[in-house]
């Protein structure tokens, strides 16, 4: 986005960071460097280069980046670096759009402030008990990471207080204000003290971005990420959508399923080089680390083994594989996603050399599949969804390769003695010659079993449209209803809020996609009414994610979700109590009690009764 409008804000360009080689000489403070080396990062992003040193200096900032770009160390370490907290009061805010990014962001945070005894960090979000979060802010919440709707909702109970924060930031709030979070948003922005030092980070510019942008930031400085297009020929690419905590589990899988010479496998920090490699060898893998930390020699070493045939695989991180070219390369596998799409070429550029072909595999995480499009474009190639091998396909080439090493044997070993020993089992034992070498087979391969019995992963499905999602989809091509008016293969909920609460159906689109990470498209017909609201969800919805949003909130609202019956339809339009001296009293005509309503549940604070 050009500041046209704006001639005093300055924009970072790509000479400005050009020199950067390291964290050390961007101005960051000792405590927070000193969690950035225990993380085990080398080199700062493209963001990160450009955004830190604007922070730094107490500069707002509008950063144009994708997800998975290292926006987090972006923001959080020079902020870490420059706000004097207090250990009292909310010095840092941070607004993200889904409750999964709130705890992501809040985690990696705490990690940087490791070294900062005043500093306390609170998630908030929809989902988790709000009770639990009572406590937590009543303690000391020194930086806040909230999801709009639930923050809304602590500030009108009071809970949360704005009026000390000295940094605020947006995260995605293309994404954000997508999900029907503008109002909330701007409800909150209004709470934050005007010399406050503000952050905007979205990987697009829609209408509502731009609103916020020319309202609430001021003056600014702009630090953007523009991608290269990049051809990348002779170079097979493939990714694998997967759950975080799966990643290991379905790296093994791939190797194993996979036909290789030698593989290189990418990871983000130093660290995982290491833990990669060691979960790797346990397997039985033939693999070595490779990272900055490594004495040269060591380096050079790991590579000629690699070369020579003596290594199979080799975890490294994008410093330390700089000018790698081997030509027995035939896989990368880029276990951690890149952080900009010159990377991920320089990566997968470490195959397919002088013109042979090679394969590159990306793993992607659900709340990192916006990426696979900027990458597609980059290249100038479509990365095709490769399937997890399965435990017969492993098996299979398990089998394989213990026949070779059965067939090696017999062409190069001297087998006299053991056959002398065969020949005197089967008569000692009284069996046959076949039942013998079937237990000698079964011994042999204990410790790599031709059969493995492997647990299912929850693998993400990939959707027909090209979006990808970590929630099974049905066809919605035609909308076929039940006898009870319900979409075939769906089920209708009830949610207490309406059109007196101001809410419109993209407000339950998007708390209920934001509260529980799923796509917006499998959410079915959504009706308003004036006290309440209907909407329909897939009949195969997780258990996991209906009991989230038990706890969502619309509009700072309690939404009540639940599932509605044929037996039990949705409650008729009734009068509700004006004020605490209706409580106890006994209603006129059919009017109900509070009790009546509610039964004998401990009595909580409410948007219409306080706290009794």
């Amino acid at each position: 986005m050009e500041n046209n409008n704006l001639p005093e804000n300055e924009s970072l360009n790509e000479t400005t960071i050009d020199n950067v080689e390291g964290f050390e000489g961007l101005g960051l403070a000792p405590e927070i460097l000193e969690a950035v080396k225990a993380a085990g990062y080398e080199t700062p992003s493209p963001i990160q280069a450009k955004a830190i040193p604007a922070l730094l200096q107490g500069k707002n900032l509008l950063g144009t980046a994708q997800t998975g770009t290292g926006k987090t160390a972006a923001f959080a370490l020079p902020l870490l670096s420059r706000i004097e907290f207090n250990g009292k009061d909310t010095s840092l805010l941070v607004l993200t759009p889904t409750r999964e990014l709130s705890i992501q962001v809040a985690e990696a945070i705490q990690q940087y402030a490791m070294k900062l005894p005043k500093v306390h960090v609170v998630p908030v979000y929809g989902g988790q008990d709000i009770a639990v979060q009572f406590k937590a802010l009543k303690r000391a919440a020194n930086v806040i990471v909230a999801t709009p709707g639930r923050l809304i909702d602590h500030l009108k109970r009071g809970s949360v207080t704005l009026d000390k924060v000295q940094a605020v930031v947006l995260d995605e709030a293309d994404e954000m204000l997508d999900m029907g979070f503008m109002e909330d948003v701007e409800t909150i922005l209004s709470k934050i003290p005007k010399n406050a030092q503000r952050a905007l980070f979205s990987a697009t510019m829609p209408k509502e971005v731009l609103e916020i942008i020319d309202e609430h930031l001021g003056e600014y400085s702009e630090a953007r990420i523009e991608g290269k297009t990049t051809t990348v020929e002779n170079i097979r690419q493939r990714f694998l959508l997967v759950k975080s905590h799966d990643k290991m589990e379905a790296l093994a899988r791939v190797i194993e399923g996979e036909d290789f010479d030698g593989m290189l496998i990418f990871v983000r920090t130093k660290q995982a080089t290491s833990e990669v490699s060691e979960r790797l060898e346990a397997r039985g893998f033939n693999v070595a680390p490779l990272s900055g930390d490594l004495a040269q020699t060591l380096r050079e070493r790991t590579i000629n083994r690699l070369k020579m045939g003596k290594l199979d695989i080799v975890v490294a991180t994008d410093v330390a594989a700089r000018g790698i070219d081997v030509d027995r390369i035939t896989h990368v596998v880029n276990y951690d996603i890149p952080y900009d799409t010159e990377s991920y070429v320089h990566r997968i550029g470490r195959t397919g050399r002088a013109g042979r072909s090679g394969n590159a595999i990306l793993f992607i995480t659900p709340r990192e599949r916006r990426l696979l499009k900027t990458i597609e474009k980059a290249t100038r190639q479509p990365i095709e969804a490769m399937a997890l091998p399965s435990a017969e396909q492993i098996s299979a080439k398990r089998v394989a390769n213990f026949q070779k090493k059965i067939q090696d044997k017999l062409a190069n070993a001297n087998l006299d003695k053991f056959r002398e020993i065969l020949m005197k089992m089967t008569v000692e034992l009284g069996t046959n010659v076949e039942d013998i070498a079937a237990a000698a087979l079964c011994m042999a391969q204990e410790r790599e079993p031709l059969f493995p019995k492997m647990e299912q992963l929850s693998t993400p499905k990939v959707k027909d449209n090209g979006d990808r999602d970590d929630m099974p989809e049905k066809p919605r091509k035609e909308r076929k209803e039940g006898a009870n008016g319900v979409e075939e293969g769906y089920l209708r909920y009830y949610l207490a809020v309406g059109r007196r609460d101001h809410v419109s159906p993209r407000d339950i689109v998007g708390a209920i996609a934001g509260e529980a990470d799923i796509s917006s498209a499998i959410i079915g017909r959504i009706k308003l009414f004036d006290k309440f609201s209907t909407v329909e969800l897939p009949d195969n919805t997780d258990q996991s994610v209906l009991d989230i949003l038990s706890e969502m909130t619309i509009r700072g609202n309690d939404a009540k979700f639940r599932l509605m019956t044929d037996d039990a339809p949705p409650p008729k339009e009734r009068k509700s109590f004006k004020s605490k001296k209706d409580f106890g009293k006994k209603p006129k005509g059919k009017e109900k009690t509070f009790r009546e309503f509610h039964g004998d549940k401990p009595f909580r604070k409410t948007r219409r009764f306080g706290r009794h």
